[in-house]
């Protein structure tokens, strides 16, 4: 007997996954569907983010899912993947929010610091009693990181921060920053920066289009003094927010294919249930090709993170096949978000719908986290063996 078609598995992917997989992938979906979308369109129109929903991620577990130990979840990579998914299939600035807190802060505490850091801070950060927030990025260093103007003086035993950051998430309600700096002979290095601390300041950055659900801040230190026993001894130079970077690029790319699910299936929805010349919009040749694509995008995504998934489990996959997958599943997300909101005319610019919020959130998503041009060169890097920028 022919299996029946899922609109959204259409090349049975379920089949690929285990079932804790699959389970982890249906609670996360199951809470999403149930807290987060009621109150997701006042938070975009309001440019706010939901904290009172933030101790419920905890219990959910999907802040360091894929982390073990320190009261984390301990899940393998394709089922924190699939969190992602779910949770940017809700919005991207949830994703954002998730993403930032567990391969951003929770992940170079883990790898880069000392035991007594990852003791203090992990289990506070898993279950949402702390926040977090990650600060590479400078108003005038974006695509180069190694540019960077914020610097860290030794002191003593202390440390002095001066500099400032730009477009970070979660800065406004952090309690800690992860924050790198040069030192005094130019090394890159990590700092875990008490947000309390005096002369730190994270004003809310206002005026957004895209993220509008996501607080992006700005970082100021004038002066910051924070002990030694603050800095992450075991990385310096790029390698170590790069690594970062890496780990959130990878979650980037089962998010960006949520976004572009939940647009397919307004979209289809829409196209079944619209009538025009006295017909559903679906049996129109031309909203049939824009459906079909859409799948295809879809289809090419679930399967390209998939296999990085596996890749990354098994310890065997690297930083141009991160690059590969953000670059490609932001990119079709993005294509998927504007013809869906074409294919629903004019009440594809509403908030009735979830196309325009997708489609302006996407916008930010294939900036962050490396552009997609970065992205490309990285790709052409690793083939060629050619770098096309220092």
């Amino acid at each position: 007997m022919r299996k029946t078609v899922s609109p959204t598995d259409f090349f049975d992917v379920d089949s690929l996954l285990s079932e804790e997989e699959r389970l982890t992938r249906d609670s996360v979906r199951e809470w999403v569907d149930r807290r987060f979308m009621p109150v997701i369109t006042k938070h975009h129109r309001d440019g706010t983010f939901p904290m009172e929903l933030v101790p419920e991620l905890g219990e959910l577990g999907v802040f360091g899912a894929n982390i073990n130990g320190y009261g984390c979840a301990g899940l393998n990579n394709v089922a924190y993947g699939l969190i992602m998914q779910e949770l940017e299939r809700g919005d991207s600035g949830l994703r954002s929010f998730v993403s930032v807190q567990g391969a951003l802060v929770m992940f170079p505490i883990l790898a880069y610091g000392t035991e007594a850091q990852k003791d203090y801070w992990l289990p506070k950060l898993a279950t949402g009693e702390k926040i977090g927030c990650f600060g590479l990025t400078e108003p005038d260093h974006g695509s180069d990181p190694s540019g960077m103007k914020t610097r860290a003086r030794k002191q003593g035993d202390n440390w002095v921060l001066n500099g400032a950051k730009m477009w970070i998430t979660n800065g406004t309600i952090a309690d800690v920053a992860v924050v790198w700096a040069k030192d005094d002979e130019g090394t890159i290095r990590g700092f875990l920066v008490e947000t309390d601390r005096p002369g730190f300041q994270a004003p809310e950055m206002k005026g957004k289009f895209s993220l509008r659900a996501s607080i992006t801040s700005e970082l100021v230190f004038e002066d910051v003094v924070i002990p030694d026993t603050n800095r992450l001894p075991k990385v310096e130079g790029l390698k170590g927010p790069l690594g970062c970077l890496t780990q959130a690029r990878y979650g980037i790319s089962w998010g960006a294919q949520g976004a572009a699910m939940a647009c397919y299936e307004s979209s289809l929805n829409y196209a079944k249930t619209r009538i025009q010349f006295d017909k559903p919009l679906a049996s129109f040749q031309l909203i049939q090709a824009k459906i079909s694509d859409m799948v295809c995008e879809i289809v090419k995504a679930q399967l390209l993170s998939l296999q990085l998934g596996r890749l990354k489990d098994s310890g065997t996959y690297n930083f141009g096949q991160v690059s590969l997958a953000k670059m490609n599943n932001v990119n079709i997300a993005l294509d998927i978000a504007r013809n869906a909101r074409d294919l629903h005319g004019a009440n594809g610019i509403t908030d009735e719908y979830p196309v325009i919020r997708h489609m302006l959130n996407l916008e930010s998503v294939k900036t962050y986290e490396g552009t997609h041009d970065i992205h490309r060169l990285i790709v052409a890097s690793a083939v060629t063996g050619v770098q096309a920028f220092k």
